[in-house]
Order: structure tokens, then C-alpha cells, then sequence
């Protein structure tokens, strides 16, 4: 009997700097990430092309694929440049680039280097997707609008070509690569990786004889957020090879804690460990980072005004990155870093962010130790900025002093106190943060 072994499915995973690289490579098989000037991000951090050799080395010493994007459309005094670029990551030994314009398809062909057809070529269907075989893609990725049920029927057709789709992150209420509102609002094209998202606006619609659309919310062209970790089985089944996580401009600590939700759930299918319980877990993990709420976008069926966030058009969290202290000096030897608390109380177990605005520091840590004076204790005292307290952690991996801050992400802020009361209704302001700074 004939045994059929499915390929693994691929997590592919955003970064805008090297410290969202960096939350990311322990729970990616591949990241992608852009150069600036050509790319669908570029109001992100984005990376110079002097980098790139840097950050190819860096994910392949992890063995983990570098995809770069350049997937905008180009004008003919670029080609030079998107040229330059290409002949670059071919150096670097980049492993695909992420394309849309046809010039930059026929360039990348020329110089011989692998590459995806872009979300914004709006494949939809399995002629489109062979046409994109031929001309010799790697890999397509395929338009939002695109259910699980077409997703299966393209990837049956295809030989050599794999297909990728989103699995997490904001949604464009457009038309994949056909939008032109931001363009034509203020001239910033999406399609150059520029869109100012006037779509997440309020708006009051009027028609030539003055009659004002009648709606049941502030904003109803505001997509929430696409969310499919409780549909990992599906995804996977439906023969895609890659579960693509968006999110280029978004922090460290959401691409942190996306991927790794992510990894689990991937993990778990593949384990036999999948269930309704873990998934439930996970989405309530995913709603502490950056979201605008959830919806499963097209995949079972055409999103109704129900998968609108009508209120606010930007985050619902109510967790935050809470400033705790910083990094005052460090020894290598021991790992041991002193750290000067300047707001709440660290206790043991408890998890914290080790990151700064000013350096390519990031990552994430349970405390398994705190001394204070020499002695092990199990929780500090609440410090405060006049009444810093010095206390010693063992780092998992090398912070620099003097620049290095600690971080908790909580939602047990000052600003939020009054919504998590104790069981007798008081607020105990010892257990609240001051919102010190928020990255």
C-alpha cells in the first residue's frame, strides 16, 4: 500500500527591522521583508540594500529562507534601480523575491533568480496560476478574495507552482492590487506601497441630489483583521504550501507572538494535538496584540457588514508594552544584567521583553531568578521613578547596557485600571503600570 506524506506547510512571517527578524526566525521557515523604495510597505522601517547580504546571512545561519518583496509597480527611470536590486539579492543568495510588475518578472527570469507572484496580481483562478507556472513562478500568491474551495481546485492544477495565502492580519477592503482610493485621495498610491488607508476612515456619503447614505455604523469600509488559527486543519488540507502572516509595519512583539501562535497551531495539526480548546487559547492570545477584531475573510464565504469593525479603525487591544525599568550595566561571563526598576514590581516567572528603540536587541524571557542585594527573592517591591530599586536577571541571550530597557506587555495599566476591578469591586493601584512608553 501506497503511503501519501504531505509536504510540511510553511510559515511565512513579516519584518520591517532586523529586531522583527529577529522575534521571528525561532518560528518561521521563511520571513520576508523589503528594500526601501520598492516594496508594498514602504511607510515601514524597510531595510537599505547594504543590508541585505547582512540579513540573508543572518536567516541562513538559521536556515531560514530570506523572501525579499518588490512587488510594486515600476516606472521606466526604475528599471535601473529594481535591476541593481535584483543583481544584489542574487549575490546575497536571497531565495526568491516577491514580484508583480511583469518587467520585474522578466528581469528576475533573465538574471535567474526564484520568484512569487504577488497578492497584487489578483490570481483567482487556475488559468491565471498556470500562465504564472509557465512563465516559470515558484510560487503564487493567491488574491484574498479567493475561498479554501478555489484555493483547492488552483493548487490541483498546478505542477510545479506552489500557492501561498494569508492566514493572519489586516485586510484590504479592495480588490487585491486594484485599489485606487488612496491615490485618488491624496495622490499616495497603494500600489507603489503607499496607501494611507482612507478606507478605515469615517466618512458621510452624499449623493448630486443631496440624499446622505444611511448606514448602521461610523466606518463601514473598515475590514477587521483575517484570523485562521482555528482553521489550521482547513488551510492546511486545502494544498496550500505556505501560510503567509502579514504585517511589515507592525512591531517586534506582534510578530513575536503572531508566528508563535502560528508554529503551535501548525505544530498541533501536524501532531494530532489539534483541538477547539488550544485553539480558543490562541485566539484570545492573538486579541492581546494589535487587532481590529477577526474574520475569516473569504474563505468560507463573501464577508458580509459583519466583518467590519464599524467603531474604531485602529487597535482594540487594551494590552501595552509597559517601560519597567533598563539595562544599567551587564556581565557576558555570567549572563547576569543589573537592571534600575523605575515602575511596578517583577516577580519570578513572570515574562518580560528585552528591546530598545535604539538598538537591534529584541526578545522574550521568563524570569527564572531575582536578586536583590545578592539574595534570591521571589517578587521586588513596587518601584517607582523616584524610587528605583537594583535587582540582577540572568539574560538568555546578550543586552547592551545603558541603551537596553525591559518591557511587560500588560493590560493592567493605569489607563485601564477601572475595568479590572477585584472581586469586592476596589482598584489596588500597587497592582497597576504607568504608561511609560509604548513600542
Amino acid at each position: 500500500m501506497e503511503v501519501l506524506i504531505l509536504k510540511k506547510v510553511e510559515l511565512l512571517s513579516p519584518a520591517k527591522n532586523m529586531k522583527a527578524i529577529k522575534a521571528a526566525v525561532d518560528n518561521s521557515e521563511s520571513i520576508y521583508f523589503g528594500i526601501k523604495g520598492f516594496n508594498m510597505r514602504e511607510r515601514a522601517d524597510n531595510f537599505e540594500l547594504k543590508d541585505l547580504k547582512r540579513v540573508v546571512d543572518f536567516l541562513h545561519d538559521r536556515n531560514t529562507k530570506a523572501i525579499l518583496a518588490t512587488n510594486i509597480l515600476v516606472y521606466d527611470h526604475e528599471i535601473k534601480n529594481i535591476q541593481m536590486i535584483l543583481e544584489s539579492a542574487v549575490a546575497c543568495e536571497i531565495d526568491a523575491v516577491i514580484v508583480c510588475d511583469l518587467a520585474t518578472v522578466q528581469m528576475a527570469k533573465d538574471i535567474g533568480i526564484p520568484f512569487h507572484i504577488s497578492t497584487q496580481c489578483n490570481v483567482s483562478n487556475s488559468m491565471a496560476a498556470k500562465f504564472y507556472e509557465d512563465l516559470g513562478a515558484e510560487r503564487i500568491i493567491l488574491a484574498r478574495e479567493c475561498s479554501l474551495e478555489k484555493i483547492g481546485i488552483i493548487a490541483n492544477n498546478l505542477e510545479k507552482t506552489g500557492v501561498e495565502a494569508f492566514v493572519h492580519g489586516a485586510m484590504c477592503t479592495a480588490i487585491s492590487g486594484r485599489c485606487y482610493f488612496s491615490a485618488t485621495i491624496c495622490g499616495d498610491s497603494a500600489n507603489r506601497g503607499k496607501c494611507i488607508q482612507p478606507c478605515r476612515r469615517s466618512w458621510t456619503v452624499i449623493d448630486n441630489e443631496n440624499n446622505e447614505f444611511i448606514y448602521d455604523g461610523v466606518r463601514f469600509m473598515n475590514s477587521r483583521d483575517l484570523c485562521m488559527v482555528h482553521h489550521i486543519p482547513e488551510m492546511i488540507e486545502s494544498g496550500l504550501d505556505c501560510l503567509k502572516i502579514e504585517g511589515r509595519m507592525r512591531s517586534p512583539h506582534y510578530v513575536d507572538v503572531v508566528s508563535s501562535v502560528y508554529r503551535e497551531a501548525i505544530e498541533a495539526y501536524y501532531n494530532s494535538t489539534f483541538t477547539k480548546d488550544k485553539a480558543s487559547n490562541w485566539i484570545r492570545e492573538l486579541r492581546k496584540v494589535y487587532n481590529r477584531g477577526f474574520t475569516t475573510g473569504f474563505y468560507f464565504k463573501r464577508p458580509t457588514e459583519r466583518e467590519h469593525q464599524h467603531v474604531s479603525p485602529t487597535n482594540l487591544s487594551h494590552y501595552r508594552l509597559i517601560k519597567m525599568g533598563k539595562i544599567k550595566d551587564y556581565d557576558s561571563n555570567s549572563a547576569l544584567a543589573t537592571i534600575s526598576l523605575t515602575n511596578g514590581k517583577l516577580k519570578k516567572n513572570m515574562e518580560v521583553i528585552i528591546t530598545s528603540r535604539d538598538t537591534e536587541t529584541y526578545f522574550r524571557q521568563r524570569i527564572s531568578s531575582i536578586l536583590l542585594n545578592g539574595n534570591e527573592i521571589k517578587k521586588t517591591k513596587n518601584a517607582k521613578p523616584r524610587k528605583a530599586i537594583e535587582v540582577q536577571l540572568k539574560m538568555k541571550k546578550d543586552v547592551m547596557p545603558g541603551i537596553d530597557k525591559i518591557y511587560l506587555f500588560t493590560d493592567r495599566t493605569y489607563k485601564n485600571r477601572y475595568l479590572l476591578k477585584d472581586k469586592k469591586g476596589k482598584v489596588k493601584k500597587s497592582d497597576f503600570y504607568r504608561l511609560r512608553e509604548d513600542i
